[in-house]
């Protein structure tokens, strides 16, 4: 979110150090975050020794020496039991978010470790459901918060299905006292305003004839899928056909169709073209999200053409920092093109003022997240956000659901009197309907 988790943590690190003593703190973090971990505690707490625990030969590192042990959730999962034999004064989940599968190997490993306190940094502690935060305090403070099927029965069917306020403010009541959360306005006063704004852009007509064509044939399987499997064993088939509807609405090249198929142009692409022309032109520089890196691909061709300069990052990526220090340069290119997943979170990149969505994705605590690599401690501009939407789609279908998950989060975590509710049978059918 950019208010400061880090620079505090190392405070609280630095802090436990002078009082209590040399030990160990593990902190765990994506990898493109770890980084930035290394800098800013080599800036701000240099009185700490740091080791990254990666590489070749990582087996044979030794942590008695070292204030702060820095590794990824990749090498948690992979060497849990090496871990495990170190006692840490702090177990440390940065972006912890990683972790809301309860069943996940990382959940499982990170709950495995051995240490004196723990502690969960996140700007998404709910990315979907209420469960999201139940494994959150599990690793934190085991049975907090009962079984997860104590936790469902008490809490989330009757908030997420029922709307009731009672055990929405009871759960409320019970995490409060354990959650630290910091908003803008409250800690980073000074930040430029921030305007985001829905784009909306029409299909081309061969576009909306091949949506229209691909809508029926996807209501059609999925109406005989759900009748012979079931809601719940159908779900995998779901997704795969409203994929192939957004991909449609992105640029039908996506589809991958037979060769020699005529497809239609993208509607969406000559609507970026013009934003990113008038942007440029004015000056600005801009992030750009897609959730699919086929996508970036299309774009990056385009900035080719058009002879505009540009970074790129996905999960792929190797040299990441360099290619951020690159951006964030004063001559750095105008344009950052950035796969979603991989780039979304744990960035600084305010040398963008403008953040361009492509697509839109189910949750929208992620594009939030990818909002805030610009607009955070250090930005100085005035910022701009634009999300593509095609409309009569599945597209406005999703935004109005990502609505629904953000009051959720706000219902649990603030005073907001609005409730949300899960993906449900019926909203499926919504989204195979006609607008």
């Amino acid at each position: 979110m950019g208010l400061g988790k880090t620079l505090q943590t190392l405070a609280l690190l630095l802090w436990a150090r002078q009082g209590e003593g040399p030990a160990p703190s593990l902190v765990v973090a994506p990898t493109s975050v770890l980084p930035t971990w290394k800098r800013e505690a080599e800036r701000f707490v240099p009185g700490l020794k740091v080791a990254i625990y990666e590489g070749a030969g990582r087996d044979k590192q030794r942590f008695a020496d070292a204030d702060l042990v820095l590794t990824s959730y990749a090498l948690l999962r992979r060497d849990a039991e090496l871990l495990r034999k170190t006692k840490f004064r702090y177990l440390i989940l940065d972006e912890a978010q990683h972790v809301k599968n309860p069943a996940s190997l990382g959940a499982r490993a990170a709950r495995s470790l051995q240490s004196e306190r723990r502690l969960a940094l996140t700007g998404t502690p709910m990315e979907n459901r209420l469960s999201d935060l139940w494994s959150l305090f599990h690793f934190l403070m085991p049975h907090f918060l009962g079984t997860e099927t104590q936790f469902r029965t008490r809490y989330a069917r009757p908030i997420e299905v029922d709307g009731n306020s009672g055990a929405r403010d009871r759960l409320k009541r019970r995490v409060r006292p354990f959650i630290l959360r910091r908003l803008k306005d409250e800690v980073a006063r000074d930040l430029p305003p921030r305007t985001d704004a829905v784009l909306p852009v029409e299909l081309t007509a061969g576009q909306q004839a091949l949506y229209r064509e691909m809508l029926l044939t996807a209501r059609d399987r999925v109406t005989s899928i759900i009748d012979k499997l079931g809601f719940r064993k159908a779900r995998i088939s779901i997704l795969a056909e409203l994929l192939r509807l957004r991909q449609i609405c992105n640029d039908p090249r996506l589809l991958k169709l037979p060769p020699g198929t005529r497809l239609p142009p993208s509607a969406k692409l000559e609507a970026f073209a013009e934003l990113v022309r008038d942007l440029i032109g004015e000056g600005h520089r801009a992030l750009v999200f897609s959730q699919f890196t086929e996508q970036l691909g299309y774009l990056v061709q385009w900035a080719e053409e058009e002879g505009v300069p540009y970074e790129y990052l996905d999960g792929s990526t190797k040299d990441r920092q360099e290619r951020i220090d690159r951006f964030n340069a004063k001559d750095g290119p105008p344009l950052f093109f950035i796969s979603l997943k991989a780039g979304g979170t744990g960035l600084n990149l305010t040398g963008a003022d403008y953040v361009i969505h492509f697509d839109p994705w189910w949750n929208p605590a992620v594009e939030q997240q990818a909002i805030d690599r610009v607009h955070r401690i250090g930005q100085t501009k005035p910022v701009f956000s634009y999300k593509l939407i095609t409309t009569g789609t599945v597209e406005q279908k999703i935004v109005a659901m990502q609505e629904r998950k953000r009051c959720l989060a706000e219902g649990v975590l603030s005073s907001d009197d609005e409730m949300g509710k899960v993906l449900t049978e019926k909203e499926i059918a919504e989204l195979f309907a006609d607008l």
